[in-house]
C-alpha cells in the first residue's frame, strides 16, 4: 500500500461526496483522512488515501473524475501526513510564540509551500480562487509572498497562514513593548502588556489594595467580577499594562500596578490602579506616559480620565504628561481631557521621564 494526496472540487449537493468515496472504494483506495475547504467553485476536498501499490496517479485521477469529481491533483505522501491536522496547527502556533522568528519556516511547514518571502509591498486583502501565490499582510507593514507550485491556495489555507502571522506579529510586539523601569529610588519593575493568564496575579493585587484605591480606579463601583478583570486585561480595542515586582534571584513576581487603556472612538479612556506601597514612587507617570505613546501610535486625538477631586495623585499624573483641557465637574466627580497634540508639543523642560531599558537587558 502507499499513501497518496488527492484534492479535487467537488458540488457542494448532498450524496456527491458519497459518490466520490465510493468510487475510491470501488479500486482499493482507503480514505484516512479528509479535510473540506470551501470555495467559489464547489467543496475541496482534501483526502490523505492508502491505496494498492499497482495504482499510479492516473488511475488516482481517473477513479476521482468517474466519482464525479473534477480539478483533480494527486501526488504521493509520507506518513507524516496522518498527524491530526488541528493538533499539528496548535503545534506550529506553540512554536511561534517561543521562537517568533520561525514564521517563514512554519509557513513552508503548514502549506508545504515552496518558497516564503517577505515583500515591501502590502498583501492582498483575500486571496483569489486558485491561486499559486498567497500574500500575507503582515501587521508591522509589508507582506509575506507564498509560493506552491501546487496545489492551489485554498481560502481556508489563506484564513489559516494569516492567522499565524498576526500571532508571530503580536507576539513580537508584546515583547517589544516590555520594558524594565528603574524608579527614582533605583527600584526596578518590568512593565508589560497583560494577558488573560495575569487573571489571579491581577485579583490578588486588587485584594493587597486598599478600599480607598480600589474606589477612586472604579468610582465607588463595587470591585471587578473575574470576568470584568478578564475583559480589563485583554480590552477589544486598547491594551492593559501591568507593572511588575521580584521574579529576580528567585523572588516571586507580583503584579503591584494596572494601567489601562481603552478606545472609545477617537479618545481613549485610560484608569490606574497602584498598590499603595508603590505609589507616590514615580510609578503612575511611568505607566501614564507609556498609555500616552501606545495612544498616539494608534491614532487617538485625546485621552479622558474620570476621578474623584480628591484623587490627587491620578490629576498630578494627567498633569505631567499634557496639558489637560479645563476639567468638567459633576458634583465630586472629574473628566480630564488631554488632548494628544498638546502632550506632542509638551516643553522638554517638564518633568523627565523614568530611565527604561529593554527587559532582559544590562
Amino acid at each position: 500500500m502507499a499513501l497518496w494526496r488527492i484534492r479535487a472540487t467537488v458540488d457542494d449537493r448532498p450524496g456527491y461526496l458519497a459518490v466520490l468515496t465510493a468510487s475510491l472504494a470501488l479500486r482499493g483506495v482507503n480514505i484516512l483522512t479528509v479535510q473540506v475547504h470551501t470555495t467559489e467553485a464547489g467543496a475541496l476536498d482534501d483526502f490523505l488515501v492508502d491505496a494498492p501499490e499497482r495504482l499510479t496517479a492516473a488511475d488516482l485521477v481517473t477513479a476521482v473524475e468517474r466519482g464525479r469529481g473534477r480539478d483533480c491533483w494527486v501526488a504521493r505522501s509520507e506518513a507524516r501526513g496522518l498527524v491530526d491536522q488541528p493538533t499539528r496547527a496548535l503545534g506550529l502556533a506553540s512554536r511561534l510564540v517561543r521562537d517568533p522568528d520561525a514564521l517563514g519556516e512554519v509557513l513552508r511547514t503548514l502549506l508545504g509551500a515552496d518558497t516564503v518571502t517577505w515583500r515591501p509591498a502590502p498583501g492582498q486583502d483575500r486571496p483569489r480562487a486558485g491561486a499559486e501565490t498567497m500574500r500575507l499582510a503582515d501587521p508591522a507593514g509589508g507582506s509575506y509572498e507564498v509560493l506552491r507550485a501546487a496545489p492551489a491556495f485554498t481560502p481556508a489555507e489563506y484564513a489559516r497562514a494569516q492567522a499565524l502571522v498576526d500571532l508571530a506579529a503580536n507576539v513580537e510586539r508584546r515583547a517589544a513593548e516590555q520594558v524594565t523601569l528603574v524608579l527614582p529610588d533605583g527600584a526596578e519593575l518590568t512593565v508589560r502588556p497583560a494577558t488573560g493568564d495575569d487573571l489571579p496575579a491581577v485579583a490578588a493585587m486588587h485584594a493587597r489594595c486598599s478600599a480607598q484605591s480600589r474606589r477612586h480606579r472604579y468610582l465607588g463601583a463595587a470591585d471587578p467580577t473575574p470576568e470584568r478583570l478578564r475583559q480589563l486585561l485583554e480590552p477589544t480595542r486598547g491594551i492593559t499594562l501591568l507593572a511588575v515586582a521580584g521574579g529576580v534571584d528567585g523572588t516571586p513576581e507580583r503584579v503591584v500596578a494596572m494601567a489601562n487603556l481603552v478606545a472609545e472612538g477617537v479618545v481613549g479612556a485610560v484608569s490606574l490602579l497602584v498598590e499603595e506601597d508603590w505609589q507616590r514612587r514615580g510609578l503612575g507617570g511611568a505607566l501614564a506616559r507609556r498609555l500616552v505613546a501606545y495612544a498616539g501610535r494608534s491614532g487617538h486625538a485625546a485621552l479622558v480620565a474620570h476621578a474623584y477631586a480628591d484623587n490627587l495623585g491620578l490629576l498630578r499624573v494627567l498633569h505631567r504628561v499634557g496639558r489637560p483641557e479645563p476639567v468638567d465637574s459633576d458634583g465630586d466627580l472629574m473628566t480630564v481631557t488631554v488632548p494628544l497634540a498638546a502632550v506632542t508639543d509638551q516643553d522638554p523642560s517638564g518633568p523627565a521621564p523614568m530611565r527604561c531599558r529593554a527587559a532582559g537587558t544590562a
